[in-house]
């Protein structure tokens, strides 16, 4: 995000591409909160009398704004509850990624050795692998429980954190301050985590807003194959999956989850570039 207008103070102003991200993603995320709220399990009950209506503006009508499904059950209500899942299975398994690969990292820094050489050793494992191979490998061999999904999910990208906390660990050891801390009799964990981890967290952040669409993505694909979220709960790959068949006859059962998770995905990606340009000193000067 180059392109950034300035304010009346010569400070750089945040673009508008941005601000408009960040309303769609504070949308998604306010919907998910005030899901349980919004809609209930009543709004997806089934009525084949109501199968495949259209949307509004396409012949339907605000008793469902989006049209409803091939079993009659509402679009909207489906979307919102969609929506929930899809976040917080991306979220969580954005942050179990960022933690288990900055904790690796770091500890690989420290230990060196034998240690270091394992932890890159998967780091290139993973990083050489197509990752939704080993999901479905180890979704096939160990069922597809929602726990069991987020921790396959949460799995994805930590090898990105590895590398960076495991780099500006060795750098951030030979610098100054850490160097006093252990000369004062600080450990590695102090270290670590009062030293360490502030210096590097602008650039993990970035990671983890570059990771997170990507996260969705894959829950998206996975739950678009059967293998990710299961009957009954809802989930926005799960509505792509169903709507497949019906692309020409009902087309609004995949398009508009679709649309919702490529506006996300954008959105975060437009988040992360600009946080990137803002965080990192080389780009700003």
């Amino acid at each position: 995000m180059s392109a950034e207008t300035s304010s009346g103070d010569g400070r750089a102003s945040v673009p508008w591409l941005v601000v408009l991200a960040c309303a769609y993603l504070g949308l998604l995320a306010l919907v998910a909160a005030l899901a349980g709220a919004i809609a209930t399990p009543d709004d997806l009950t089934s009525d084949l009398r109501s199968r495949l209506l259209p949307p509004l503006g396409f012949g339907g009508t605000w008793a469902h704004p989006l049209g409803t499904d091939e079993l009659g059950r509402d679009m909207l209500a489906r979307v919102i509850l969609s929506v929930r899942t899809s976040l917080f299975v991306a979220l969580v398994g954005t942050i179990i990624g960022a933690v288990l690969g900055t904790t690796l990292g770091m500890v690989a820094a420290w230990s060196g050795g034998f240690v270091d050489d394992a932890v890159m050793m998967l780091v290139d494992v993973q990083a050489s692998l197509p990752f939704i191979i080993l999901a479905l490998a180890a979704i096939a061999l160990m069922g597809s429980g929602l726990g069991l999904f987020i921790v396959v999910v949460g799995l994805f990208g930590w090898e990105r954190y590895a590398r960076i906390a495991r780099g500006m660990t060795l750098a951030a050891r030979e610098d100054g301050y850490a160097a006093a801390t252990a000369h004062l009799g600080g450990g590695p964990w102090r270290i670590s985590v009062q030293h360490i981890l502030p210096n590097i967290l602008g650039t993990l952040v970035v990671t983890l807003t570059i990771n997170f669409p990507e996260t969705m993505l894959l829950e998206t694909s996975l739950s678009f194959l059967g293998l990710g979220i299961q009957p009954p709960n809802t989930s926005l790959g799960t509505m792509l999956g169903d709507g497949r068949t019906y692309l020409l006859t009902a087309w609004w059962i995949a398009v508009v989850p679709g649309v919702i998770i490529s506006l996300a995905a954008l959105s975060t990606s437009l988040l992360g570039d600009w946080l990137r340009d803002r965080l990192d000193p080389n780009l700003r000067r």
